[in-house]
């Protein structure tokens, strides 16, 4: 056995106290750290993941942590970036639901460490009862469809997962995943390309229906399920698309054409109405109330393209649905009248309590993800009042927002970060209509991770469990020419 000599163990002892990581000596200062992603005083639920971050100056290069509960425990973290335990993190929020979370950071650089004041996050005594999310990827390319896909993500974790990508359905693109209240079992994708389909998955097994029918003139698109799960209705457009000589603009995505349907998923019938199919009008984005009794849409009057598109003004309006015949009613009303605003609505949703209309204002057109004026508003179906969801909205495109079951939670995309890539946030809402200030989709690393990830977050929605889809199976059957028929009744 060799011997150990106390002057090589003093030496030993000295240089781990001089590599310490552990805050010495640190001078401390009367502001917040500045930190990436921004995760200062904003609300999260419980069961979330963890929110790991950075110091947003990358000259620092040691981060240290103290999380402590208002009402008990703490975690502590050191290293890189905050890194936290998962478990740990989640026995500390379920603790402290419906109080808050103290963050204490201290940050080196130049080999001297910082404290900052500490900041707070709020734990909401509203559930989330979502197990997480999905949404498609895609990369921010205009003629190429490139790589894209539809994921899944848990919530509770960061393990993201791939329903299908266009690597199995070769030269196709894939658009919109769209449950029924977030239900797993029950959704509709359109696939677009030469094997193009739109799928719906319901009671267990899938349907591939033609992507075109010649009385329609076009593909079936925008989605919004009745909650009944019967019918679906669905949006028709003959979509083009300019690019623009302005700084700030860089894309206009406009139709030609475009109408709005319900379809029966039980007698594979189109129900074609004038009401809502005119023919100088242009009908988008359709979405069934709660209750299933109205059918909310947009519409707007034609104009000449590509001359006149910012002169295309959609107005908010809706018209009743009975499930028992499946027809429409006889009446439009508006609710949101472009004349009035000089503004256009669009991608309505509304709260699954019956309370609001979430919808995004853009200063023309529909496809609000290009226009960096978009912003959420909030239509109170009480009393008409709209307004505009500040603490939440950003000088960048704000948009393809959806709810919660329990309407006590929304997700949507922003262009906030750099203007060029959509990210996911989330916030929540109380039952006077007030928002909190919105977080970032949490990240294991996130600094690394936004930083090499080229790809937006387009048309999320949540999920109350993960989605039935068979990819390898999924893929066989859209490159196949099996399809289901449609018929339009009148």
């Amino acid at each position: 056995m060799k011997k150990i000599y106390p002057l090589f163990v003093l030496l030993v002892v000295a240089c781990m106290l001089s590599c310490s990581t552990q805050p010495e000596n640190a001078k401390v200062v009367g502001e917040q750290p500045s930190i990436y992603p921004d995760y200062v005083d904003v609300t999260i639920p419980v069961g979330i993941a963890p929110l790991d971050f950075s110091m947003a100056d990358d000259d620092y290069t040691t981060i240290d942590v103290v999380v402590k509960g208002e009402k008990g425990q703490s975690i502590h973290s050191n290293g890189d970036y905050a890194d936290f335990d998962v478990e740990e993190w989640h026995q500390l929020v379920e603790a402290n639901k419906g109080g808050r979370l103290t963050f204490t950071v201290c940050a080196k650089k130049d080999g001297a460490w910082t404290q900052f004041k500490d900041f707070s996050v709020s734990i909401s005594k509203y559930p989330l009862e979502e197990w997480g999310v999905t949404y498609r990827r895609i990369p921010p390319s205009y003629e190429m469809y490139s790589l894209m896909g539809i994921y899944e993500r848990d919530l509770s974790t960061f393990d993201e997962s791939p329903l299908l990508l266009n690597s199995q359905t070769p030269g196709m693109c894939i658009n919109c995943h769209a449950p029924n209240r977030t239900n797993p079992e029950q959704y509709v994708f359109h696939v677009r390309g030469e094997h193009g389909a739109t799928v719906i998955h319901k009671n267990g097994k899938e349907e591939l229906l033609k992507a075109k029918n010649d009385s329609l003139g076009g593909s079936m698109v925008y989605p919004y399920w009745h909650p009944g799960g019967r019918y679906c209705a669905f949006s028709t457009n003959k979509t083009s698309q300019m690019f623009h000589h302005a700084k700030n603009k860089r894309i206009e995505v406009y139709d030609s054409s475009s109408d709005v349907f319900v379809y029966d998923t039980e007698k594979h019938e189109i129900l074609n109405d004038t009401i809502v199919m005119r023919k100088y009008w242009a009908e988008n984005c359709p979405a069934f109330s709660p209750d299933g009794k109205w059918l909310y849409f947009i519409t707007a009057k034609r104009q000449v393209f590509p001359t006149d598109y910012d002169k295309e003004l959609y107005s908010l309006c809706r018209i009743g649905f009975d499930e028992n015949t499946g027809k429409l009613g006889e009446t439009v009303d508006t609710l949101l009248s472009a004349n009035e605003l000089g503004k256009s609505v669009t991608w309505p949703r509304p709260s699954y309590d019956g309370k609001y209309i979430m919808y995004t204002l853009a200063d023309h057109g529909y496809f609000s993800i290009w226009h960096p004026e978009s912003d959420l508003w909030l239509y109170n179906l009480e009393d008409g009042e709209t307004t505009c969801l500040e603490e939440v909205n950003s000088p960048r495109a704000d948009s393809y927002h959806n709810w919660s079951t329990n309407s006590h939670w929304f997700l949507f995309t922003s262009r906030r970060e750099n203007g060029l890539y959509s990210r996911l946030y989330l916030a929540s809402i109380d039952e006077q209509g007030r928002v909190t200030k919105p977080f970032l989709l949490p990240q294991r690393d996130p600094k690394r991770y936004y930083t090499q990830l080229l790809y937006s977050y387009n048309t999320p929605d949540f999920t109350s469990g993960p989605v039935s889809l068979d990819a390898r199976e999924m893929g066989q059957k859209i490159e196949s020419d099996q399809r289901v028929d449609t018929k339009v009744k009148h």
